[in-house]
């Protein structure tokens, strides 16, 4: 009698994961859940960096005069810090990092009331957003 083992499909993702996670070089991803700012606001500051040198994409976010780009700042230092633990032995300033793809989706709506005239109540909607950041190199001598 075979035996076979049906596997689940959401232990069949975990370990298609693992094994992208396992392989040495390429691209790295940094994450920012919940940010407390509304999706418009953050893509604005989102547009400036997309597709541009990592050295360059910093230097625009920390002269940029919006609250959401001390946050996009952050998410670029920890993707390319991302980067330099995937590919050991390779210098940033050598590799030619820039911003790959970098996108922005609506979070969590937190809603609240405003008091309005004659007893009524206005809803307040508290946007948050999450933030997506690949970083990748142009020299790829894999």
């Amino acid at each position: 009698m075979e035996a076979t083992t049906k596997i689940k499909k959401s232990v069949l993702i975990r370990q298609q994961k693992e094994a992208a996670k396992a392989i040495v070089g390429g691209a790295s991803v940094a994450k920012l859940q919940d940010c407390p700012t509304s999706p418009r606001k953050m893509r604005l500051v989102v547009d400036l960096i997309r597709g541009e040198n990592v050295e360059k994409a910093l230097a625009i976010l920390k002269f940029t005069n919006k609250e959401a780009a001390i946050r996009v700042e952050k998410l670029l230092l920890s993707a390319i810090k991302n980067w330099e633990a995937k590919n050991e032995g390779k210098r940033v300033e050598e590799a030619g990092l820039f911003v790959k793809e970098i996108s922005v989706g609506g979070g969590r709506q937190l809603k609240r009331l405003r008091p309005a005239p004659q007893g009524r109540g206005y809803r307040i909607r508290k946007r948050s957003n999450h933030v997506t950041l690949i970083v990748d190199s142009k020299n790829d001598n894999n």
